[in-house]
């Protein structure tokens, strides 16, 4: 039975799962938000949290436990001057996992760890792409550089102009 066995071993020994964990609660320290694989969040969660913990009881011995973790001296500052006291008086849940979809290459399931209260920014959408008669004007501007011979009678491109030789 494995009872009371819980963590992920996330396929590695144990002194590289402690490294890859104290990377991945640095730069959420520093960033706020990461995107890494589902199984990565929910292993770094715990230790997110108890950071942010530390960060709120801000004495010399709590900044001496959260720089043995944290792997920069910057995340060890930024928690205990701008994350400890947001979340002085939340009593838990200071982070969030938001599934990602499905990573291209190995289709791992991705995820975003971030801090509560960290607004997403919005990204500004784009023009339309241009109408089809837009873009066959654009077209027959360009084939009118071409020589004549390269053109068919209708003015378009000829097929057999656009074979491997190259001019």
């Amino acid at each position: 039975m494995r009872h009371r066995k819980g963590g992920s071993k996330l396929g590695r020994n144990p002194s590289h799962r402690r490294a890859t964990l104290r990377n991945l609660v640095t730069n959420v320290i520093e960033r706020e938000r990461i995107h890494t694989t589902l199984a990565r969040a929910r292993a770094a969660r715990p230790l997110v949290e108890q950071m942010i913990t530390l960060g709120k009881r801000d004495s010399l011995h709590t900044r001496r436990q959260a720089a043995a973790f944290l792997l920069s001296p910057s995340a060890v500052k930024r928690l205990f001057a701008e994350i400890g006291p947001r979340f002085s008086d939340r009593p838990g849940g200071y982070t969030r996992i938001v599934r990602a979809g499905f990573r291209h290459g190995d289709n791992a399931e991705a995820a975003i760890l971030e801090l509560v209260g960290s607004e997403m920014k919005v990204k500004e959408k784009k023009a339309k792409k241009e109408t089809a008669e837009e873009a066959e004007g654009e077209e027959e501007k360009e084939w009118g550089k071409l020589p004549t011979w390269f053109l068919s009678s209708s003015g378009r491109l000829r097929p057999s102009a656009t074979g491997p030789f190259v001019f």
